[in-house]
């Protein structure tokens, strides 16, 4: 299993930068992300249900995601979702914001990716713990620079 929890202070107000995870902007922060269909409930609610399609290179992926917590109140906003990726890999995300002061957002971004089959474990012992801290960078810088052009 790899597990990740990385913070960092962005410069914006955090409905601007909440509103980059809403159904209409994923693809902002998420680009490699083709498609994402809400199939159950709606986009605000716990047990909400998206049909995503992702692209890394030539290999596609279609799978859903289901969120698990969703809170939005004007101090604290989480999403945690969670989705099979591959018939392999069980993978949960929390995003956290919180309010900071009108011009700053503490954002928190944790998850984990556990192998839910031999061939997912043998895969994760595989990887590279710096690969997966580079995505959790990169994912985070993304979201800051984004937030920046809102």
């Amino acid at each position: 299993m790899i597990e990740w929890k990385n913070e960092t202070i962005i410069e914006a107000n955090i409905e601007k930068v909440w509103e980059l995870f809403s159904d209409k902007n994923i693809k902002r922060i998420m680009p490699k992300v083709e498609e994402h269909t809400l199939i159950e409930k709606t986009e605000e609610e716990v047990g909400a249900k998206h049909q995503q399609t992702y692209r890394e290179g030539k290999r596609v992926e279609t799978y859903i995601v289901e969120t698990k917590n969703y809170v939005n109140t004007e101090n604290k906003k989480v999403k945690e979702t969670s989705f099979v990726l591959g018939k392999a890999f069980q993978i949960t995300t929390t995003y956290t914001l919180l309010k900071v002061d009108d011009s700053h957002t503490k954002l928190i971004y944790e998850g984990q990716n556990k192998g839910v089959n031999f061939v997912g474990r043998a895969m994760l012992k595989l990887s590279s713990k710096n690969a997966n801290h580079d995505v959790v960078k990169e994912f985070m810088d993304r979201v800051s620079n984004e937030a920046l052009k809102m």
